[in-house]
């Protein structure tokens, strides 16, 4: 009987620790999608260098080439860069619940000041504090912008495609006003097809060596028959 109740207080104690693990991978998914939601000023862009601090670096969520692939996909997707992202965070890790609990954390921030700011925004931003604090709010968006750009061209703008790829995307918007959502799409096509064409490329090499491979086995078992031939011959003279 002592067994039982000692065999049965293990299974409840392992039950409320797991359960207590599960709890615990939500509630830090919860508050670093709220502290990343609470400081970042900017849009999804900015909020690169923070997420890549948290998630890759202190956390070890994500990798950073995970997390490039996360916001390329976020700027295709409908939705907020930042939301996309963390739902995609979340879901990796707890699946859709996760995923959740994540988007839910991002957007709490925003929700909680603009319910608080909404009746008097109007009246707080002609406080001259308010605005000189908004104007270095300005300045480190910028800041953290321009390192976002640096960060992501120096992973993706890896190659001459790429390279060819980013300027003209940027001439396009830039110079031309072309739609980005059409540059987008057009970018992604076009990687699709240079992507097909290597993995066809790869394909026809990889052949062409297993074709000359063949031929020069089959050229040393008929030089190896040859010399058998030539040797019997060899000895029958001597008989």
């Amino acid at each position: 009987m002592n067994k039982k109740i000692q065999y049965l207080f293990k299974v409840r104690f392992v039950f409320i620790l797991n359960a207590m693990t599960g709890a615990r991978i939500f509630f830090e998914l919860f508050w670093t999608f709220f502290k990343i939601g609470a400081v970042t000023f900017g849009g999804g862009i900015s909020m690169l260098p923070i997420i890549d601090r948290e998630l890759c670096q202190k956390k070890g969520w994500l990798t950073q080439d995970e997390l490039i692939d996360y916001y390329a996909i976020s700027q295709a997707t409908p939705g907020i860069i930042a939301v996309n992202v963390a739902t995609f965070c979340g879901h990796k890790l707890k699946g859709s619940l996760g995923a959740a609990v994540s988007t839910i954390a991002v957007v709490t921030p925003s929700v909680i000041v603009i319910s608080l700011l909404a009746s008097c925004i109007n009246t707080v931003e002609q406080i001259p504090p308010i605005k000189k604090a908004l104007m270095g709010v300005n300045i480190a968006v910028a800041a953290n912008l321009t390192y976002s750009i640096i960060k992501l061209s120096g992973k993706t703008v890896a190659s001459v495609f790429s390279f060819l790829l980013f300027a003209a995307a940027f001439v396009l918007v830039f110079f031309f006003k072309v739609n980005v959502a059409l540059v987008i799409f057009s970018s992604a096509f076009l990687g699709i097809a240079m992507r097909l064409a290597a993995q066809k490329i790869s394909a026809g090499k990889a052949k062409n060596a297993a074709a000359s491979t063949d031929s020069g086995l089959a050229s040393n078992a008929d030089i190896a028959s040859n010399a058998g031939i030539a040797d019997n011959s060899a000895e029958e003279g001597k008989e």
